[in-house]
C-alpha cells in the first residue's frame, strides 16, 4: 500500500506557495481599483486553507521517498495545482466556465501558452499577471523536476542526466532542495535582467514584467492579443529571441557554470545541436521571406528568427501571422514543434538529446550492418549510452507519435477540421500554444472549441510537460498492487 501522507504534505507546500503567489495579482487589482482584488482574495484563502491542512494534518519526518510516490507527487502536484490556479479565471469578471478556467490555468503551468482569453489589451491587470505568473512558476517546477525527479524515475532516458548526489535516496530529498534554491536564484536573476532590458526597450514597466517572466519561462502569454507584434520594435524581439533561447538551454550547466565556474555550457553537444538546428531553421524561415518578397532583408532575419525560436522552443510568442507566409515555412514550423529545446530547460517537445540518442543509435546500427563483427558503441557527449537509455528513448519515441495520433483522432471526433485536430494535438503535447488554421492559429484563440475537446488539449498539455510515462504509469493496475 502506498503511502500518501509524503505527497500530501509537499502537495499542500506547494499550494501554499501557489497562495502566496496570488497576493501579486492582488495587490495590483487593489492599486488598480478593480474589483477582482476580492476574487484573488477568497482564492487565495481558499487555496492557503487547504494547503494548510494537508500540510498540518500530514507532517512526519520524511526521510526518503519511495519510486512510487514519486510518480503519484509528480502528477498529483500539477492537477491539483491546476484546479486551484484556475479558480481565479473561474471567479473572475471573465466570467469563465470552469473547463475554461481549467485549461487556460493548464496552458499557462505547462507553460504552453494555449489561451480562450480575447481582449487582453484591455483585460484585468491581475489577471494578466497572474497568467504570467503561472508561467513563471511552472518554468521552474519543470526546471527541478527535470533535474531531481525524472533523471531518478529513468523517464525518457532523462537517467543520463542524473545528479551524483541523488544516487541514494537518502540523499535526494536534502540535495534536491538546495538545487532547488539554486536553480530559483538564477531563474530569478534572469526574469530581473530580461525584465531591465525590456524595460529600457521601451516597455512599461508591468508589461516588461510580464513579458520577463514569460519569456525566461518559454511560456509565451503576453498582455496583448497582438503578442510581440503590438510592440513592432525589431529591438524588443531580438532581446526577446535570446531570452527564449536562454530559457531553452539546461539549467543544470548554469548551475554548474555559478557553482563551480564550469565552462560545460560551451562544451555540451546538446546546446551545440539545438543552437545549430535553431539558426540553421531561422536562416531558411528568413531566406523564404526574403525571396518570396514577403519582407526586407532586415526584417525578414528578425521576424524569421523570432517567430522560428519561439515555435521550436515551444515559448509561443508571434509578431506576425506565420500562416501567410506560404506553405513552406508552415510546414517547417509544424515539425520544429516536435523538436523543442534542452533537457533540463523550461523549453518542451520531444527534446534535442533524444533526436541525438536516436541518430547515434542509427549510426551505429549501419556501421553494423557494414562491419557485422564490428563492435560499435553509441556515445552522447563523449559518454557511452546504455542500452537501458536507448530503450527509455525508443519507447518514448513510439509513445509520444502513439499519443499525439491519438489525440488527433480524439479532436477530430468533436467535430474540428483536420488541420485544427492535428496541429492542435501537436499544440498541446508539444506545449507550444498557437497552432495553425483559422481558429486556433497565431491570430486566433481555444475559446470557440468545445469543452470535449479543451478536456483533450489539458490532458495533453500535462502529458506532454510530465514526459508521458511520469502520467501513464499511474493507469497501470500492477502500479497501484506493488
Amino acid at each position: 500500500m502506498i503511502d500518501f501522507r509524503p505527497a500530501l504534505f509537499v502537495i499542500g507546500l506547494l499550494l501554499m506557495t501557489l497562495a502566496v503567489a496570488m497576493m501579486a495579482p492582488f495587490a495590483v487589482d487593489i492599486l488598480e481599483g478593480h474589483p477582482d482584488w476580492k476574487v484573488f482574495a477568497s482564492a487565495g484563502t481558499l487555496t492557503i486553507f487547504v494547503g494548510g491542512v494537508l500540510v498540518f494534518t500530514n507532517r512526519a519526518p520524511i526521510r526518503r521517498i519511495s519510486i512510487r510516490q514519486a510518480f503519484v507527487l509528480t502528477t498529483a502536484s500539477w492537477l491539483v495545482l491546476t484546479m486551484f490556479a484556475a479558480l481565479p479565471f473561474a471567479f473572475s469578471d471573465l466570467r469563465f466556465t470552469y473547463t475554461d478556467a481549467f485549461f487556460e490555468a493548464m496552458s499557462g503551468i505547462t507553460t504552453t501558452g494555449s489561451t480562450v482569453m480575447s481582449g487582453l489589451d484591455t483585460a484585468p491587470k491581475g489577471i494578466i499577471l497572474w497568467r504570467a505568473l503561472l508561467q513563471w512558476l511552472g518554468g521552474i517546477g519543470i526546471i527541478v523536476m527535470a533535474i531531481a525527479v525524472l533523471p531518478i524515475l529513468s523517464v525518457g532516458g532523462m537517467q543520463m542526466f542524473r545528479v551524483e548526489a541523488f544516487e541514494t535516496q537518502e540523499k535526494a530529498l536534502p540535495r534536491a532542495g538546495e538545487i532547488a534554491a539554486w536553480i530559483a536564484v538564477i531563474y530569478t536573476g534572469l526574469t530581473l535582467i530580461w525584465w531591465f532590458g525590456l524595460w529600457l526597450l521601451g516597455m512599461t514597466g508591468f508589461d516588461a514584467a510580464v513579458h520577463a517572466m514569460t519569456t525566461i519561462a518559454t511560456g509565451g502569454y503576453s498582455s496583448h492579443d497582438a503578442s510581440i507584434g503590438f510592440y513592432n520594435s525589431p529591438s524588443i524581439e531580438v532581446f526577446i529571441t535570446l531570452g527564449m533561447i536562454v530559457g531553452a538551454l539546461p539549467f543544470f550547466l548554469y548551475l554548474r557554470f555559478v557553482a563551480e565556474g564550469s565552462m560545460a555550457l560551451f562544451r555540451d553537444t546538446q546546446v551545440r545541436w539545438f543552437l545549430v538546428a535553431a539558426v540553421t531553421a531561422s536562416l531558411v524561415v528568413a531566406l523564404w521571406l526574403r525571396s518570396t518578397g514577403i519582407a526586407s532583408s532586415d526584417n525578414a532575419l528578425v521576424k524569421g528568427f523570432f517567430n522560428t525560436v519561439s515555435i521550436m522552443t515551444g515559448t509561443g510568442y508571434t509578431s506576425a501571422d506565420y500562416q501567410k507566409w506560404g506553405a513552406f515555412p508552415v510546414v517547417l514550423l509544424f515539425f520544429l514543434m516536435f523538436i523543442g529545446g534542452c533537457a533540463g530547460s523550461t523549453a518542451c517537445g520531444i527534446k534535442i538529446f533524444r533526436f541525438q540518442v536516436l541518430a547515434a543509435t542509427v549510426r551505429t546500427q549501419m556501421l553494423r550492418l557494414l562491419q557485422p563483427h564490428g563492435v560499435f558503441v553509441p556515445h552522447y557527449n563523449r559518454r557511452p549510452i546504455g542500452d537501458d537509455v536507448i530503450q527509455s528513448v525508443m519507447n518514448f519515441f513510439f509513445l509520444f507519435i502513439t499519443i499525439f495520433g491519438f489525440l488527433a483522432f480524439g479532436l477530430a471526433a468533436t467535430g474540428l477540421d483536420f488541420v485544427t485536430a492535428v496541429s492542435g494535438a501537436a499544440t498541446a503535447i508539444c506545449n507550444v500554444g498557437p497552432a495553425m488554421g483559422p481558429l486556433i492559429g497565431p491570430d486566433g484563440t481555444f475559446a470557440s472549441l468545445p469543452d470535449t475537446a479543451k478536456w483533450l488539449l489539458s490532458a495533453g498539455m500535462i502529458l506532454g510537460r510530465l514526459e508521458l510515462f511520469t502520467v501513464l504509469v499511474l493507469f497501470l493496475p500492477s502500479f497501484w498492487r506493488g
